[in-house]
């Protein structure tokens, strides 16, 4: 029992960085597809904390071992998209990862139940669904990408 104590105690001294950028930037979302302020909010809401430069962290955070997996859920989700940043994105890539974005939020699987469990309010309703779903559509037809 001591040695999970230091042990828990030792992790309290790791502090990873944090992801306090901005969520615009010169190669955000809105600079290569129109982003409605309706969709803004929702993505702001329900996506933004692991899918873009800047989280919004809860008091949890502070404590390791949950602040580090924070930490690699948000790296992971900006490495699956980060909406604050597309630069190096290709229209191929682009035109698939919009694809995906009405593909996982059609099936439930994002947000993560992880996330809303804690966080209710992001929890999509059938109509955002179905607005991220017809945003992606008209997204994909503004990349122009041709298969």
């Amino acid at each position: 029992m001591i040695i999970i104590l230091i042990i828990f105690l030792a992790l309290q001294f790791i502090r990873p960085e944090r992801n306090n950028g901005s969520i615009n930037g010169p190669h955000d979302i809105s600079y290569y597809v129109q982003v409605p302020d309706t969709i803004k909010k929702i993505l702001i809401t329900s996506c933004y904390d692991c899918h873009s430069n800047h989280t919004i962290y809860p008091w949890y955070a502070e404590i390791n071992p949950v602040g580090l997996w924070l930490g690699n859920h948000i790296e992971d989700g900006k490495r699956a998209i980060n909406f604050s940043d597309l630069s190096g994105f290709t229209k191929k890539k682009l035109d698939h990862r919009m694809g995906d974005i009405a593909e996982t939020v059609e099936k439930k699987e994002m947000p993560l139940d992880s996330y809303t469990f804690i966080h209710r309010y992001a929890i999509l309703d059938s109509g955002q669904i179905q607005m991220i779903k017809d945003w992606s559509a008209s997204a994909r037809k503004e990349i122009g990408y041709e298969k």
